[in-house]
């Protein structure tokens, strides 16, 4: 497989850029989507997360609030790492099982990771980040998530720096634009990424215990 990172800061429109790859093609490993998985009711990761945080983070249904939950953690740096540590070893398992699917194939493998400047992968055949202004992230998240102003610029605050993440960039999509002016960008790093090498079968590892 030619396996690709795809990193990008909350607000960037990473999700959209990785639906956009999987159009032509890709086969995606969302890391956000895995989590969304794992934290359903009756999986026991949820189960984990109410005996840390306290069942003030489900709803009237008993599935997740994530905004409560995220209430939490983004003003509490401790809180933050203990998620981390409950989520991340789970995350990274489950990851780990689709790309091992993949490792014999062709397929361009897309491993969409939020946190991945953090949280470098080893051997990937090359690293995409969307990137756009912090002040923008914080209109689209405000005006599509219904994020205040200080919300969005705290989680933010709580990623890795641009300049921290475009250090790891082979490719960079700039999201500042219209949707015709992402796909034609969209459309140039797929062509890039065809013509990457296929990774090593330790691909895609953690370089460092999460």
């Amino acid at each position: 497989m030619i396996l690709i990172g795809l990193t990008g800061g909350i607000g960037s429109g990473k999700s959209t850029v990785s639906a956009l790859l999987a159009e032509h093609g890709a086969i995606v490993i969302d890391g956000d989507a895995i989590t969304r998985d794992l934290q359903r009711p009756g999986e026991p990761l949820l189960k984990v997360l109410v005996e840390r945080f306290g069942p003030e983070i489900l709803n009237s249904s008993g599935e997740l609030d994530r905004g409560a939950l995220a209430a939490i953690v983004f003003t509490d740096k401790e809180a933050l790492t203990d998620l981390n540590k409950i989520v991340h070893p789970l995350v990274g398992k489950e990851m780990e099982r689709r790309m091992a699917e993949q490792r014999h194939t062709d397929n361009v493998v897309v491993l969409d990771i939020p946190l991945l400047a953090e949280n470098p992968r080893k051997g990937l055949s090359g690293v995409i980040v969307v990137d756009i202004e912090t002040d923008l992230a914080v209109q689209r998240l405000s005006a599509f998530r219904n994020m205040s102003a200080q919300d969005a610029r705290a989680r933010i605050a709580n990623q890795a720096s641009r300049e921290t993440r475009l250090a790891i960039a082979d490719q960079v999509i700039d999201n500042s634009g219209s949707l015709e002016e992402l796909k034609f960008q969209v459309d140039r790093v797929w062509e890039w990424m065809l013509t990457r090498d296929h990774a090593a079968n330790d691909a895609g590892a953690a370089t460092d215990a999460l």
